[in-house]
């Protein structure tokens, strides 16, 4: 077995019982199958004994002729009725482990961090759960079905052919390993022109959705015609790609054809002299052409069940990359029981391999249960790390983090991220109704637990202007929203989680200030007896936090309090004069 695909070794072994049950349906349902050339061959064997010895028919070869016929009908049947059974055990297996090797890719994708994301495009992790899943199924299904078919009748075949007629019998096997190594050389050439006809697909694929989701931008510059120059030049590669793997394959049945035609003209042949001279009868004759074309099929499955684990092969080494990668953020152990959710930064600092910058240097702050934390800083500061590293998206390279006097790196991700509504400066909807996605947040949630946190989050009015309201359902991303309704819903699924924690991302960017007002008045409310980070470019979100602290290049340059930080008349104190004076202009 292939070095890659011994990792699926465990879903063999999982599913034993049935596979050997699979693997003795297949012998049986071949072995009955192979009776009917025997009982062809021994019918016209006792035909031609008798017209050798009388000119006419009698009851007793028309007796054998029927008898014959019943047991070939019956033989047949059994012979359907086991194949049935191998493809419900085989190909039902096969079905299983696909489903399983897509749940524990899926798992395994899910405890992996974001920087594993920010890596790889979503395109190549789609593929990898779908098309090299389904490559790996045709391994486990066809390819060890049609393997089994194929070894049993070569073995019971060959060896009853060899028994039978020895001569015949190498003369007739002489092209079969010509026509595998002709039918493995082509799926193979079939199997590369394949891959290139899937990656032209792909960049086509790529290029048309690009397109549409920009379809306003194109419009807007008006560049439809040379974007369609572009997509008829990638068309044309894709057809020229297409018409390659076509004349490949407009080789493979004609040559199997042709070779098998030719074995059977060498049993005619052979066979026809061999009977001339008496030493063989018309029944044996017989048995060989029905026997040459009954291999016909399994011989050409050679190279097909070759490509299917060539293929499968690729595709579990592609699996394989992704499942080795081993889950920077560890899951902790300890699900403490909390009282009070105060939030300590002790010298924390975090560099990101990507760029090398260092987002954070040696923060150091503390929150008490129930307070309101206030960030601010430029691009690039560092406030969405903080965030980040509360929810342990990320873990520091140094420093702690502690929730209470826990810290979070003992924490189980399910008992620190069950703490927390985070409300992520990209909000990020599901094409799924309003409702649902509110509900994302608690999905035992009442319609009346709905309402109120759309109430609180500013937008339960907008919803009801909808023809179905709650029910509306939303495109991709929520792309049939505005932006400060997408920012609202999301605050909305936050506030219906009921969190200890409360993280705010800069979520308020897409509202008019008296929608931020409004909302912010609300959230005070919610936010008694509830720890809260609210990350903001408006020094007015940030008014009626307890803390502000100020960032600059991933250190805190100033802290305190609104009034504190206006008396200091530093950075914070030039932005808000900054801010309010803009206001007074408008």
């Amino acid at each position: 077995m292939v070095k890659a695909l011994k990792y699926l070794n465990k879903y063999f072994y999982k599913n034993r019982k049935m596979l050997i049950i699979g693997v003795v349906f297949t012998v049986a349902a071949r072995i009955f199958s192979l009776q009917v050339p025997r009982l062809i061959g021994d019918s016209l064997a006792k035909v031609e004994q008798h017209l050798t010895h009388s000119s006419n028919i009698s009851e007793g070869i028309e007796k054998t002729l029927l008898v014959n016929i019943l047991v070939i009908v019956g033989v047949a049947l059994i012979s359907g009725f086991f194949t049935f059974l191998m493809r419900q055990t085989i190909i039902n297996v096969s079905r299983g482990i696909e489903f399983d090797l897509k749940n524990e890719i899926f798992n395994h994708y899910t405890k992996l961090t974001q920087r594993f994301f920010k890596n790889n495009k979503t395109g190549d992790l789609m593929n990898r759960i779908s098309e090299d899943v389904s490559k790996v199924r045709m391994y486990f299904g066809p390819a060890l079905m049609y393997s089994i078919n194929t070894i049993t009748l070569f073995a019971v075949i060959i060896i009853y052919m060899f028994s039978i007629a020895p001569v015949l019998s190498a003369y007739t096997i002489l092209p079969f390993p010509v026509l595998s190594i002709i039918i493995y050389k082509l799926s193979r050439r079939i199997n590369i022109r394949s891959a290139e006809v899937q990656g032209m697909l792909s960049k086509l694929s790529a290029f048309t959705q690009e397109a549409f989701n920009g379809i306003s931008v194109i419009k807007s510059y008006s560049i439809q015609s040379r974007l369609s120059k572009r997509f008829n030049t990638l068309t044309e590669q894709n057809y020229q790609k297409s018409l390659d793997l076509a004349k490949i394959q407009a080789w493979f049945f004609p040559l199997m054809i042709l070779l098998i035609g030719f074995s059977n003209l060498i049993v005619i042949f052979i066979g026809g002299k061999k009977y001339i001279e008496g030493s063989i009868d018309i029944g044996i004759l017989a048995e060989f052409i029905i026997y040459v074309n009954m291999l016909t099929w399994p011989v050409a499955l050679v190279g097909w069940i070759t490509s299917i684990v060539q293929q499968a092969e690729a595709s579990q080494e592609r699996i394989n990359d992704f499942l080795k990668e081993d889950p920077e953020i560890k899951d902790g152990v300890i699900a403490p029981k909390i009282d009070r959710y105060q939030i300590t930064f002790d010298n924390v600092s975090i560099i990101y391999p990507e760029t090398r910058v260092k987002a954070l240097d040696e923060i150091s702050f503390s929150i008490d249960h129930g307070q309101t934390l206030g960030i601010l800083g430029k691009i690039g500061s560092g406030k969405t790390s903080i965030l980040n590293l509360i929810c342990r998206f990320y873990d520091p390279d140094t420093g702690t983090i502690a929730i209470g006097d826990q810290p979070i790196k003992d924490m189980t991700l399910e008992n620190l991220r069950g703490l927390i509504g985070y409300v992520p400066q990209q909000s990020f909807l599901f094409s799924d109704t309003i409702r649902n996605n509110i509900r994302f947040g608690d999905k035992d949630a009442s319609n009346e637990k709905i309402v109120w946190a759309a109430q609180n989050a500013m937008v339960h009015d907008n919803i009801q202007e909808f023809a179905d309201g709650y029910n509306t359902l939303l495109g991709e991303r929520g792309v049939n929203l505005s932006g400060g309704q997408v920012q609202r819903i999301s605050i909305a699924r936050a506030l219906v989680k009921n969190p200890k924690i409360l993280l705010l991302d800069d979520c308020l960017s897409a509202v008019d200030s008296s929608t931020e007002e409004a909302i912010m008045k609300n959230l005070k409310k919610f936010r008694v007896n509830r720890t809260t980070v609210i990350v903001s470019h408006r020094v007015s979100a940030l008014e009626g936090a307890d803390q502000i602290i100020v960032l600059q290049l991933g250190r805190v340059i100033e802290s305190g309090n609104h009034s504190q930080l206006l008396s200091s008349e530093g950075y914070y104190h030039g932005l808000y004069k900054k801010q309010n004076s803009y206001k007074i202009s408008i």
